[in-house]
């Protein structure tokens, strides 16, 4: 008994809620659209583009052209394996998942779009979790909002586990997350 929804879907259509009997996903995808009401995408992961075609294709000529230069297609070997892993390793979305009374994990998946190929995840057990808190924090002259699990540890001292590090959503999203996690009932009343 899945189901999806999009609680901001005129805003901020790359926030995603999936609730099911025993969690909640809260997944912000890694694409953000243009104000002005087009529709666009302007922001976020992409796909190949003109640019990597002729990319590819300046690659092929250069192969041949430096056919008995050793070196000079170990270069070109080089340059194109990290534009193949620059594009295999961007963030697709980033989630926090509530298991009630078990916590909560904090997911990145990246990959090439559509295809996920790494995700890391970090869980946090409710017995642990002291808050879950939207804090803010200066970026040159910029302030970003930022949501963060309060961590308590064995020796008494706390941590902060950031989530949606990597994408930093807009603050009606962070606003969204933070209600549903508060209304799970995860965080320890001390």
């Amino acid at each position: 008994m899945r189901s999806s929804r999009r609680p901001l879907l005129s805003t901020h259509p790359e926030f995603i809620v999936h609730e099911d009997l025993g969690f909640c996903e809260y997944k912000v995808e890694n694409w953000h659209l243009k104000r002005d009401g087009s529709g666009q995408i302007v922001e976020g992961y992409s796909r190949l583009s003109r640019k990597d075609a002729v990319l590819s294709a300046l690659f092929a000529v250069l192969w041949s052209f430096f056919n008995s230069h050793i070196y000079a297609q170990i270069g070109l070997v080089a340059v194109y394996a990290y534009v193949a892993w620059s594009r295999c390793s961007q963030v697709l979305w980033e989630s926090v998942i509530a298991i009630p009374p078990h916590g909560i994990q904090l997911e990145t998946h990246k990959g090439y779009p559509s295809l996920p190929l790494f995700a890391s995840r970090r869980f946090i057990p409710a017995v642990l979790l002291q808050d879950f808190i939207i804090n803010e924090g200066l970026r040159r002259w910029d302030v970003r909002y930022y949501i963060s699990a309060v961590q308590s540890t064995a020796d008494g001292a706390f941590t902060m586990r950031t989530a949606y590090e990597n994408i930093l959503p807009h603050f009606p999203i962070l606003a969204e997350v933070y209600r549903g996690i508060h209304q799970t009932n995860l965080i320890s009343e001390n």
